[in-house]
């Protein structure tokens, strides 16, 4: 069993960061849209367990401390009835398909016994969903926080790519002081810490962030390695930035390597789940058909019954629950060694704090694409609890609380896209959007100041509206998509649509001629931060 640290300090520390995000799609004018699946997905197979698992950890009595951001635009989605109600049918129609599927692999005992667990799976997520939390798993995730286990922080309103819309003060602040409101209605309380979306920082954002009260956020690893002047500790302790009182953390590469790589990162162990062999592409039509997109696309439906086996070879062998879960073990071991080697050979200054390492990643990966990324954090967690003494898990205030950040420096321009700076978000696929974006923010700010006194209520929802459109227009995912070449088609509409509407409602304001029924429409489809002053751009 791990010592008391309150009497054998740890040599190092741990931060775990999961980063919770997807882009805000809810589509009431249409019974159906794909996209929202999104949500759905992200809800059965990665939020429910977290959050399952966490609250386990508690019940056990396991010390832990884990950091995660739940974005404003994910938490108006979990919050929101219409996508709440929506998300019950989602997963009445999978539990109903994994009955047939239990009947319908009846004769394989490999197969019969994974469909088995989808079953079990879906009704879970479908009781906690509804019975424990009234359809807002939101609150599952304030109580892990106010108990002291979760450290939430928050990220930008709608996840936009900060550098790419310096050149408007007011746009990037309006970003981060519309994420402080959503964050203080939804858990009571401020948040410390920011996630920047995409890790992307510029030289005086952090002006911005301490003037909404965040005391600390993360960069990518170069964001303090190339930092003027860059810290004697690396990445392993954070830094005071110059321009402001802020903390930044980096992240750390070697512990993101071992999730994260291509080719050595554990995801791709041949005995874990396949992921891209889904019934609803692989059985007949008839069969999946009332259970997919009701145009006929097959889409994912989650069950799947193939293991990663090799991946050049495109043979795939039956799924193994129990093989899976015990390689699960075997690399959360793997997993905490690493850390106590890299720990125990990191050099720190005489009476210096002890080194902290920073392991973010995206949420969803855990559980969405690596199926059993839930049981490996769980395993883990329990063994740095059980099974070493080198170092604690810890959150970034926690740390701050016991060793104030001593160097002063200026964090270098930084993200963690390819290359490791902005080519994801500005390049041929999608800089047609910035002109029109740049335009937008200059057109709120300028009618935020001109009408910051004397609007009267329609006036006031119509600007409102300018500020959620431009908002939603904003969104790193947009152009991120574009990029990637996933649903290109949708995201180009999305940019295009808040654009327009954008357009027609300023057009509208400067003419004083409103049209109230079609602020209503915008307002009862695009109802995301419903709070919003658009003051905050004067």
């Amino acid at each position: 069993m791990a010592a008391d640290n309150t009497t054998n300090p740890p040599k190092g520390c741990l931060c775990i960061v999961l980063h919770a995000h997807l882009p805000y799609v809810r589509h009431p004018e249409v019974s159906y849209m794909m996209e929202e699946n999104w949500l759905y997905e992200a809800v059965t197979e990665t939020y429910i367990p977290i959050l399952a698992y966490f609250n386990n950890l508690a019940a056990d009595g396991v010390k832990f401390r884990v950091t995660m951001s739940l974005t404003p635009t994910l938490c108006s989605m979990l919050d929101n009835r219409l996508l709440q109600d929506r998300y019950v049918n989602y997963i009445d129609r999978l539990t109903e398909l994994a009955g047939k599927e239990v009947w319908r692999t009846r004769s394989d005992r490999v197969m019969n016994r994974t469909a088995h667990l989808y079953l079990e799976r879906f009704s879970f997520c479908k009781y906690i969903f509804n019975d424990v939390y009234s359809r807002n798993i939101i609150t599952g995730f304030k109580k892990l926080q106010d108990a002291g286990h979760l450290e939430i922080i928050t990220c930008a309103a709608t996840h936009g790519y900060l550098p790419n819309m310096q050149s408007n003060y007011s746009a990037v602040r309006a970003q981060i002081e519309v994420a402080v409101q959503s964050y203080n209605g939804f858990f009571g309380r401020p948040p410390r810490g920011i996630w920047l979306p995409e890790c992307g920082y510029y030289r005086g954002l952090e002006k911005i962030l301490d003037s909404c009260g965040i005391k600390y956020m993360f960069t990518e690893t170069h964001g303090l390695l190339n930092a003027d002047p860059p810290p004697p500790t690396g990445v392993f302790a954070p830094i005071r930035c110059r321009e402001a009182p802020i903390a930044a953390f980096a992240r750390d590469a070697e512990s993101s390597h071992s999730v994260w790589s291509a080719d050595e990162g554990y995801p791709g162990d041949p005995h874990y789940r396949e992921f891209h062999k889904d019934i609803g592409f692989d059985l007949d039509m008839r069969h999946v058909a009332p259970y997919i997109d009701p145009a006929g696309i097959r889409i994912n439906t989650g069950i799947k019954y193939y293991s990663v086996t090799d991946k050049r070879n495109p043979e795939k062998q039956l799924y193994d629950r129990e093989k899976a879960l015990s390689r699960a073990v075997a690399h959360a071991s793997d997993f905490m060694l690493k850390r106590i080697n890299q720990i125990n050979g990191i050099q720190t200054p005489q009476n210096g704090s002890p080194p902290v390492v920073v392991a973010p990643y995206d949420a969803e990966l855990f559980g969405h694409w690596w199926f059993e990324g839930p049981e490996w954090l769980n395993y883990l967690i329990r063994k740095c609890a059980f099974e070493q003494d080198t170092f604690e898990l810890i959150t970034p205030s926690e740390y701050l609380g016991r060793y104030p950040a001593t160097h002063t420096c200026a964090p270098a321009f930084s993200s963690w896209g390819d290359g490791g700076y902005s080519h994801m978000w500005l390049n041929e696929t999608n800089e047609w959007i910035y002109p029109h974006l740049h335009r937008m923010e200059d057109r709120m700010a300028e009618c935020a100041r001109e009408h910051s006194r004397s609007a009267e209520r329609l006036e006031i929802r119509t600007l409102n509206q300018m500020a959620r459109e431009l908002l939603l227009a904003q969104s790193s995912d947009w152009a991120f998509i574009m990029k990637t070449g996933t649903t290109v088609e949708y995201a180009t509409r999305r940019v295009k649509e808040h654009i327009a509407s954008f357009i027609k409602l300023y057009e509208m304001l400067k003419e004083r001629r409103i049209d109230e029924g079609f602020v209503a429409l915008l307002e009862s489809h695009n109802d995301i931060f419903p709070n919003i002053d658009f003051r905050v751009y004067a």
